[in-house]
């Protein structure tokens, strides 16, 4: 693994922080299944560009956040073409950052990432909830013939009989997706994006209670109009409040081990989007660390 100098990396820090608490940042920009709108490809590079102009100071917490925790972000390494070898050496990655004990935080590229960290989480965990956050379900089977396409990523997890999934923001779907949610009530939880307003985190926080969690969290969870720079927008969604609420529930109710931002497809002179999802990222690390 070949690890950038700090002031390249995530947050573009002039020195490395020591601490016992490690993260890594695996950019992995695969796109070889996208049905809609691409350049998922250039993602990762361009939050870690973006991350240069977050604020390191966390006006919630009080405090620079990034004091907590020491990270360093791989190098952007060539994918391999061929899809299940992609996804290989994806896992290959993660297995050596969880052999360290680093926390992986990896940015996509596509949501078909996801069953490849997977297969890493499994091993090292007896039960395994997977916290995904989302427009979509991602419960198809196969999608276009394909088995591992990023419509099929959650489905693909569900293959492992350790693992349970808690949905958040769904408002897309297929009639085959419905019938698989129904028929497997005690391994899906859903929070359906059309009852946002009536969600009771009660409920969220008795999902995740004390467990070890995975968070995924797919950028067009948040509404269109908010986050138009992904591989398939969707109006309805979350904007920034809504989901930094949500974090703070997960992060204080559970063991969230690793974490997934994936789906920017970056547009021209459109670098909100680009700053949104570098800010969701370093949130996540200030919950996970610095709360």
């Amino acid at each position: 693994m070949k690890i950038l100098k700090s002031s390249e990396g995530f947050l573009g820090l002039p020195k490395e922080i020591k601490s016992k608490n490690k993260v890594c940042i695996i950019p992995f920009g695969l796109e070889k299944t996208i049905s809609y709108i691409g350049g998922t490809k250039f993602g990762p590079k361009k939050i870690i560009q973006a991350s240069h102009q977050v604020e390191l100071f966390d006006e919630e917490l009080e405090k620079e956040t990034y004091k907590k925790f020491n990270i360093k972000t791989l190098k952007i390494e060539k994918i391999n073409k061929q899809l299940n070898r992609a996804h290989m050496q994806l896992t290959n990655l993660v297995d050596k950052n969880l052999k360290l004990n680093y926390f992986p935080v990896i940015l996509g590229g596509e949501h078909s990432i996801t069953p490849a960290i997977i297969k890493s989480y499994k091993k090292k965990y007896s039960r395994l909830t997977i916290l995904h956050i989302d427009a979509h379900a991602d419960l198809r089977n196969e999608y276009s013939g394909n088995k591992n396409s990023h419509a099929s990523a959650i489905r693909r997890c569900l293959d492992y009989k350790n693992i349970d999934i808690v949905s958040l923001g769904i408002r897309n779907l297929c009639q085959e997706e419905f019938k698989f949610i129904k028929k497997n009530k005690k391994r899906i939880k859903i929070f359906w994006g059309k009852d946002l307003s009536n969600w009771k985190m009660s409920e969220l926080k008795k999902s995740i209670k004390n467990k070890n969690v995975y968070l995924t969290f797919d950028l067009d969870a948040f509404d269109s109009s908010l986050m138009p720079a992904t591989g398939t927008p969707e109006p309805g969604g979350l904007f920034w409040n809504d989901a930094i609420k949500i974090l703070k529930v997960i992060f204080q109710n559970s063991t969230v081990i690793g974490v997934d931002v994936n789906e920017l497809a970056p547009k021209p002179n459109l670098h909100a989007c680009e700053f949104l999802a570098a800010k969701l990222v370093y949130k996540m690390l200030s919950y996970k660390f610095a709360n």
